[in-house]
């Protein structure tokens, strides 16, 4: 056992009683020692039960015959950074928690790991830390939240953020808007509708991480049931000796990729998967996105996707092992695919059922042919840009529009308020990018205001930030090469026209190329608006492009 490095031998007494002193017999370190990394804190809805999750996995080691340690990290609630300063820390947070996990698991030589999630960056990078390390772990997650209502209707985090468009119209007032802040998040849980947090959690389904049964609610005894499932399992993974690498390969992510494109997932997912396998050493192809989603249907809508449904309800219809099971059934899954139940992706999934094809549509009655996520490539984005298609209005499927251009997310905001933005227009954010940022800000805020003004089926947003994944509209992020590495995307100026056409992947900007070289040639990089020798500052000096899935570089 790896373990033994601190728990055997004469010149380890000292070890060994430090370990006495904390309440813990002999015997105890005689058994594998499970480190459990629990993420529970005070900041966020998705983390502040995960301490009844921990318990329910530590009585699964317990009673499987390991001795569970359990520490902390860091996780940052996406949704109060969101719109300020604190947006800047994310997703930069994400390469902290990994580090933090390989700092802790090394220094105590512990033998086998469960990571306990829920939120944003929380769950790549403990996915990033697992095949790193390389040693048997399980992943769980507290699972989404339960369905919100007001006045009998259904109402979920976006629809809030879209009220906030009707109280600036005078459309609702003020206490009406209090009082959906009141309802619309009704407890513990990753934010009801399909985000980063819960499109990730589904994700690590898919890619066999976690035990199946991800859309379990937070606040049921069947997602604790699972967590003890959890802690059972890890110590069959640690005899069997089955380990992160063992699942995470390139098959594995494709399989996450599949299954992302049929539930229109967030546009992050892209920034992590991409991310997760440059950590794995496999090699990747982003345009693997774009090559897939021509022959992986759209099959489930959820919000904030327009007439989309909450996880909760997508659960009751049979969850993400019946989007599976159907997505397997028709040959678009590595079926053979290991997972952390020791078992094959085929076995995991084949007694699940969907329940209610109005929800998780059949394969022959899809939302549309193709995936929910396309990449789209042009003048304006050498490299690439992502944008999450599935919740984009058909009307705005293609578009042609002058550019108004703003440096920074916030006085985008306070123009879309300010009635500034007209019909047709596209708002440019630039300066958000990974470096730029630092630390690519989501532009969750703008594109909320684009909608609560009305004008989504009329003006797009185009970013070198990112989204969360509670946009909706036209809005095309991760933009390369970004504006702070003199990317066209810098360039730009007010009035000129860009044309998007998502369908056919392209975004341009209709500039010719020598007047870009006569403007690239008056243009100057800016410093980051960060503290020297801040985090910040550190994180932008190593960052590498949204295209490289914003990794450090090596």
């Amino acid at each position: 056992m790896k373990s033994h490095a601190t728990t055997k031998g004469l010149e380890r007494a000292t070890h060994r009683a430090l370990y006495y002193s904390m309440g813990m017999l002999p015997e105890d370190l005689d058994k594998p020692l499970v480190g459990i990394v629990n993420t529970q804190n005070e900041t966020m809805p998705g983390h502040i039960h995960l301490d009844d999750i921990a318990k329910a996995v530590r009585e699964g080691v317990l009673a499987s015959g390991g001795t569970p340690i359990e520490f902390s990290t860091i996780a940052v609630c996406d949704g109060i950074a969101q719109g300020n300063y604190g947006m800047h820390y994310p997703l930069a947070s994400r390469e902290l928690i990994a580090d933090s996990i390989e700092v802790m698991m090394n220094a105590h030589s512990y033998d086998a790991m469960v990571l306990i999630t829920n939120c944003d960056k929380i769950t790549p990078g403990m996915l990033m830390a697992a095949v790193r390390l390389n040693i048997p772990t399980i992943m769980v997650s507290g699972g989404p939240m339960a369905n919100g209502y007001v006045n009998g209707e259904v109402c979920c985090y976006n629809d809030l953020m879209a009220a906030q468009g009707d109280v600036a119209k005078g459309d609702m007032t003020l206490e009406e808007l209090g009082e959906m802040e009141r309802e619309a998040l009704p407890g513990c849980g990753a934010c009801n509708m399909l985000g980063t947090a819960n499109s990730m959690n589904f994700l690590a389904e898919a890619l066999g991480m976690v035990l199946p049964g991800s859309t379990t609610p937070a606040a049921t005894g069947r997602r604790k049931a699972l967590a003890k499932q959890t802690g059972i399992k890890i110590m069959e993974l640690y005899k069997k000796d089955i380990k992160p690498k063992d699942i995470i390969t390139k098959d594995a992510i494709e399989n996450a990729i599949t299954v992302d494109l049929a539930i229109g997932g967030s546009t992050n997912t892209v920034l992590h998967l991409t991310a997760l396998a440059h950590e794995a050493d496999i090699e990747f192809d982003i345009n693997t996105f774009a090559d897939m989603a021509k022959k992986v249907p759209h099959l489930v809508k959820m919000k904030p996707a327009a007439g989309g449904y909450p996880p909760a309800d997508v659960h009751q219809a049979g969850g993400i092992t019946a989007v599976m099971k159907q997505l397997c059934d028709n040959g678009l899954l590595h079926e053979e695919c290991l997972t952390v139940t020791a078992a094959k992706v085929k076995e995991n999934v084949a007694g699940a059922v969907v329940i209610n094809e109005d929800i998780i549509r059949p394969m022959d009655n899809p939302y549309s042919e193709t995936g929910g996520l396309q990449l789209l490539y042009g003048s304006l984005a050498p490299e690439g840009s992502v944008c999450k298609v599935a919740a984009v209005k058909k009307e705005m499927l293609k578009h042609r529009g002058p550019a108004r251009i703003f440096d920074q997310e916030e006085p985008a905001v306070e123009a879309i308020y300010g009635g500034k933005i007209k019909p047709g227009d596209v708002v440019v954010v630039r300066y958000e990018g990974p470096t730029g940022g630092p630390g690519m800000r989501e532009m969750l805020t703008p594109t909320a205001a684009i909608v609560g003004m009305g004008l989504d089926e009329e003006v797009a947003l185009v970013t070198d930030g990112r989204f969360s994944g509670g946009t909706s509209g036209a809005a095309i992020g991760h933009v390369s090469p970004e504006a702070a590495d003199g990317g066209p995307i810098a360039l730009i100026e007010d009035g000129d026209i860009i044309s998007i056409d998502i369908p056919a992947g392209e975004i341009t900007l209709e500039v010719s190329e020598e007047e870009l070289q006569r403007r690239k040639a008056n243009w100057k990089k800016p410093e980051p608006n960060v503290p020297k020798g801040s985090y910040l500052d550190r994180y932008a000096k190593q960052v590498m492009s949204a295209m490289s899935g914003a990794v450090f570089k090596r």
